[in-house]
């Protein structure tokens, strides 16, 4: 009887062990979780990179065409003393006397304002006869375009167009191939000269309608 009874404690003991080793290799099962945890973590930082902004992605900055007038151009008007008008011009551009008015110019462009006495209203002839025709004796490659009779808020004006060479840059001696218009009011014996240029290419299609049109009578 003693024997068999040791006999039947072996098994017991055996189950023990068998515990004892299914307790350790369940705790081996973590350590395998947490290795996989460190895998996916790792497989997330390329995303990481892969989201952070390119070189090539930053913005280029644009340059305006040479001579185009910015948008945000500011005009106030100008009424020389005792002129009988008024006209806006672009401001902040450099002033300069001319011979019977004044000039505003901003590096390529410029808006001339002279006020002359003229006795009898101008014609398209009397303009292509007269000041186009000394402007293409006393200028650098004139190109006379169309001559036109137009009707503004100041009433009907002589509109002109015409290409001619600019002054020599002072410093650079660089010239400019220029694209001009001519704009001749009349009242009353009063005649005005708004002489708008720029250069050829420009896109000054709306500071230059800005102008033009803002011109009036006092």
């Amino acid at each position: 009887m003693t024997r068999s009874r040791a006999l039947l404690f072996v098994p017991a003991a055996l189950a023990a062990l068998l515990v004892a080793g299914c307790s350790s290799g369940g705790s081996s099962g973590p350590r395998v979780a947490s290795g996989a945890s460190s895998t996916s973590s790792s497989t997330a930082s390329p995303s990481s990179t892969a989201a952070s902004p390119s070189p090539s992605a930053a913005p280029t900055s644009e340059n305006s065409p040479l001579g185009d007038i910015p948008d945000n151009q500011v005009f106030v008007p100008y009424s020389p003393a005792g002129a009988s008008f008024s006209v806006k011009v672009p401001e902040g551009w450099a002033r300069a006397d001319v011979t019977n008015g004044v000039s505003f110019t901003d590096k390529l462009n410029t808006v001339t304002v002279q006020q002359l006495a003229a006795a009898a209203e101008p014609t398209k002839d009397t303009v292509r006869g007269g000041v186009l025709t000394d402007l293409a004796a006393s200028g650098h490659n004139v190109g006379l375009g169309p001559v036109e009779t137009v009707t503004l808020p100041a009433g009907r004006a002589v509109h002109a167009t015409y290409t001619a060479d600019s002054a020599a840059d002072p410093v650079t001696g660089k010239v400019t191939a220029d694209q001009v218009e001519l704009y001749v009011f009349w009242r009353h014996g009063s005649e005005v000269l708004l002489t708008l240029s720029g250069p050829k290419g420009a896109d000054n299609v709306d500071p230059w309608r800005i102008v033009s049109t803002s011109f009036s009578w006092r």
